[in-house]
């Protein structure tokens, strides 16, 4: 919508949780803009045109109503049809600067219509190239005044007598998205409380059959305890299972909070508009198999009546509250109440998280099985868990997402508070292809989902199974001070197959201290060998061993134990309860205690502990690693600081823009610019290029050769048409050329093999020594810009070694994507050798992460190879692809 007004209309919350339209003004509301200003108040009137003028409005109203453009934008909200709301901006004859009018109906104020307005006009000025607004305001008008004010922009105003003069910087810095993130936070809270605290809930779909799912979700809301009213919609009974059923909405005696929905997709459209014209504010559809116009249908329903939606195609909701007590789901059996958030796509997916869960004794605060995820979102759950004061604990299984800017925000902030764990799926092709199958979803690649996780602080497991791993330690355990594990066991087979779990997670074993050991030969039975692994030997006693664990978590150069026991016949024989020697002591304990038992039935079992709290249990060694290790990096996350955003100096976005859309009107559908283009482009964002010369002819080739060739004099020749990408691929580049023999002699082959495509060839000198990088950009049609760094030159195919982090990069993301490649050591100095140019790579990162930020023209751009030496950087080749931009604004708020 920004930029481009006269698309298509986007909902919004208001402060309340009302959905309300916004829209681009269009000449027929002429009439609707006329009442809404005929309905004001006197003293309304006096504050919006500083006196009472009928005539003012009047003429305000018809202004509004002229074309869009540029040089004028105007927008209205709307509620159910009836415009509620007004904000326009007309361009000043000062370059970068318009000025703003808002207006809101008697009636409507405080309730955020304003705001939301200015915020939505902002960002299509922005995109329009406009920097400021202007307004004027009574000096009395304390409403508007502290409208500017709590924008989050920065207003500075001047009073002249009864009028003040703002002035709004329309820059989109962090202050302006925490404090655009807070409103939409405030918003989306309440509206959702009709959904996760109903007082009253209707379920339509119940029949007297037992095997229906709307009867099921009856019955479990039913035997769940739910504390408010409840109803049954169903024009063949008058009660089900004992709950009084009604015939249609109208026949209820007030409109329920939350309405369940479990009937055929040809009804679930009807019911949604029947719900809506009922008052109903949250719906939760279970149905599966709309058709396209079915889910049309049924959207527009909820936006145009204001209802928030669950699904379709879902398990349903639930609530453990004890002063609540509701279960709308179809499962198996109740959730237990207890600190653990659940929001799953995948109804099968929740199934098992509850049934998992459930059988490890954690218990849930609120469950969502969000379907086909048409309305309320992964992004809406964090929010809850993270206001609804009992929520520590968050599990998320996603397989798409709609927002992931705005979610990787609200994660950053989420994650601080309590750990947030995932399923990484869609890793494949095939199973990228099954999400968006499934969920009709745009399907993520591996790269950019790992990008958000790392850079949000997500905890990422590979399997359900895994995540409940990782969920058991994180609910029992403190979380490790760092990767140091030290490994007890009673058997050597045991210890070594936990050390190799643990190593190969990423986690160190490090040699005891001499105190250390010390203090554990005092305390072991003779034989015992206190290395690292510690074997206690198959004849340590219970106290022996509960003594060993004592000192290990006490001490600072241990950040975690895993104990692995196998049953032997001589604790049987004395009566030694090893598994109780881990259980004894818990809360004394520093460092958290992961218990492995080769013997255990289930993959991960929590054990209560003597003093309270519980001990992971886990079957395999590796399952108990791995925790540890996600454990350990939430800890390194936490440690970090959120990092720093850079400008780098002698950037030129404007005149990169401008670039990008001259070359655009001659490629009206975009592509891959020659190298003149992508040159100007980079040298923008003041990005190192090799010097070049283009040569059409082979005599200019030659001069070309003579003015570039270094000292030596050597060359490269690459041949250029439009649309080549991969030169290596067409064997179109000749190296190593001296002498304008060779030169002649390589472009006339080039010329030959390429007759009727090539349109000239780039001259460069040959390049010194060095390592060969990848840096790029890809725009990702979800996620935004993302930044890939890592191994270039031929090998990069070959050996796909590259990271990833998402736009804009701060230093810490900077330096992750130097550091992650398997390359890496080759930059920082391996064997001996010189470290490359640190500083000059981490301004290139920078930099493109500007370019790919401000450039929105740019839709790919492929540095490769980048030479990198001690001595500096130089970019040796570069494509770029340039694509009409799509008005974008991630951060703005809209419901999906």
């Amino acid at each position: 919508m920004p930029g481009d007004l006269s698309g298509p209309a986007i909902h919004a919350l208001l402060a309340d949780g009302t959905t309300v339209r916004v829209r681009a003004v269009e000449p027929e509301d002429r009439d609707q803009l006329h009442r809404l200003y005929a309905r004001m108040s006197p003293e309304n009137l006096r504050m919006r045109f500083f006196a009472v003028s009928p005539r003012s409005a009047a003429l305000a109203a018809d202004h509004a109503c002229t074309p869009s453009g540029p040089g004028h934008r105007a927008l209205a909200a709307e509620l159910q049809g009836r415009i509620i709301g007004l904000a326009e901006y007309d361009a000043c004859d000062e370059r970068g600067s318009a000025e703003l009018a808002v207006a809101v109906a008697d009636g409507q104020h405080r309730r955020g219509v304003g705001t939301l307005l200015v915020e939505h006009l902002a960002s299509a000025a922005r995109a329009d190239g406009i920097t400021l607004f202007l307004a004027d305001a009574l000096s009395e008008n304390a409403e508007v005044l502290r409208l500017f004010s709590d924008l989050g922009l920065r207003v500075t105003r001047r009073t002249d007598g009864p009028e003040t003069r703002c002035t709004i910087a329309l820059d989109q810095d962090d202050a302006y998205l925490r404090a655009v993130e807070e409103r939409g936070r405030t918003a989306d809270l309440a509206s959702m409380e009709p959904l996760f605290k109903p007082r009253s809930v209707a379920v339509v779909g119940a029949g007297r059959r037992p095997g229906s799912v709307g009867r099921a979700v009856l019955r479990h809301l039913r035997t769940s305890g739910f504390t408010g009213r409840l109803f049954a919609v169903n024009p063949h009974a008058h009660a089900l299972l004992g709950v009084p059923s009604y015939p249609a909405f109208a026949a209820l005696p007030f409109p329920p909070d939350l309405v369940v929905v479990a009937t055929p997709a040809t009804a679930v459209p009807t019911v949604a508009e029947e719900a809506g014209e009922a008052g109903v504010h949250a719906m939760v559809v279970l149905s599966a198999g709309l058709d396209p116009v079915q889910a049309q249908a049924l959207l527009t329903a909820c936006r145009t009546h204001g209802i928030r939606l669950v699904g379709p195609n879902c398990l349903g909701v639930a609530n453990t509250d004890p002063a609540l007590r509701m279960d709308a789901t179809f499962a198996a059996g109740h959730p237990r109440p207890g600190t653990a958030g659940i929001g799953v796509q995948s109804g099968g997916v929740g199934i098992a998280l509850l049934e998992g869960l459930a059988r490890l004794g954690i218990g849930v605060s609120t469950f969502a099985s969000l379907g086909d995820k048409y309305d309320v979102s992964g992004n809406d759950m964090l929010q809850w868990w993270e206001n609804d004061g009992t929520t520590d604990l968050a599990l998320l299984h996603l397989e798409s997402f709609g927002n992931p800017r705005a979610f990787s925000r609200t994660a950053r902030r989420v994650t601080r508070r309590m750990p947030l764990l995932t399923v990484d799926a869609g890793r494949t092709d095939a199973g990228r292809r099954a999400a968006a199958s499934h969920s009709a979803a745009a399907a993520t690649g591996t790269l950019t989902r790992q990008a958000l996780f790392i850079q949000a602080g997500i905890t990422a497991t590979r399997s359900v199974g895994e995540l409940l791993e990782a969920a058991a330690l994180f609910h029992a355990q403190p979380l490790p001070a760092g990767t140091r594990v030290a490994v007890v066991t009673n058997a050597g087979g045991a210890g070594v197959l936990a050390a190799d779990a643990c190593v190969e997670a990423g986690l160190v074993l490090p040699a005891l201290t001499s105190d250390l050991v010390g203090d554990l030969l005092a305390v072991l039975p003779d034989g015992a060998a206190v290395g690292n692994p510690v074997d206690v030997t198959a004849a340590v006693a219970e106290d022996e061993l509960g003594a060993c664990l004592d000192r290990l978590t006490a001490h600072r150069g241990v950040d975690a134990v895993v104990v692995a026991l196998v049953p032997t016949a001589v604790a049987a024989a004395t009566g030694d309860d090893l598994v109780r020697a881990v259980t004894r002591g818990p809360a004394a304990r520093r460092s958290p205690v992961a218990l492995v038992r080769l013997e255990q039935d289930a993959s991960v079992r929590l054990l209560p502990a003597a003093e309270g709290g519980e001990i992971p249990s886990y079957a395999q060694p590796h399952a108990a690693a791995r925790a540890l290790a996600h454990a350990a990096r939430r800890t390194a996350w936490l440690a970090r600081p959120p990092g720093t955003r850079r400008t780098p100096e002698g950037i030129d976005p404007p005149r990169a823009r401008a670039v990008a859309d001259q070359w655009l009107t001659g490629h009206p559908d975009g592509g891959w610019p020659g190298p003149r283009t992508c040159a100007e482009l980079l040298g923008c964002y003041g990005i190192p290029q090799s010097p070049w010369a283009w040569a059409e002819t082979e005599d200019d080739a030659v001069r070309a050769a003579e003015h570039l060739g270094g000292s030596d004099g050597r060359v490269v020749l690459k041949a250029h048409w439009p649309g080549l990408v991969h030169k290596s691929e067409q064997h179109a580049v000749r190296l190593d050329l001296l002498g304008e023999a060779q030169v002649r002699s390589a472009y006339q082959d080039l010329r030959t093999r390429f007759e009727g495509l090539m349109t000239g060839v780039v001259v460069q000198p040959l390049a010194e020594r060095g390592t060969e990088l990848l840096a790029g950009i890809v725009q990702d049609q979800v996620f935004g810009p993302l930044i890939i760094f890592g191994l270039g030159g031929t090998a990069t195919e070959v050996f796909a070694d590259r990271a990833a982090r998402l736009a804009p990069l701060t230093d810490l993301d900077v330096h992750d994507l130097i550091a992650s490649p398997r390359c890496a050591p080759l930059l920082f100095g391996a064997s001996g050798a010189d470290p490359v140019d640190l500083d000059g790579l981490e301004q290139l990162l920078h930099r493109l992460s500007g370019m790919a930020e401000n450039v929105p023209q740019l839709a790919e751009a492929d540095l490769n190879p980048v030479l990198a030496t001690p001595g500096g950087l130089t970019v040796l080749d570069a494509r770029l692809r340039l694509l009409p931009p799509r008005p974008h604004d991630p951060y703005l708020r809209r419901l999906r």
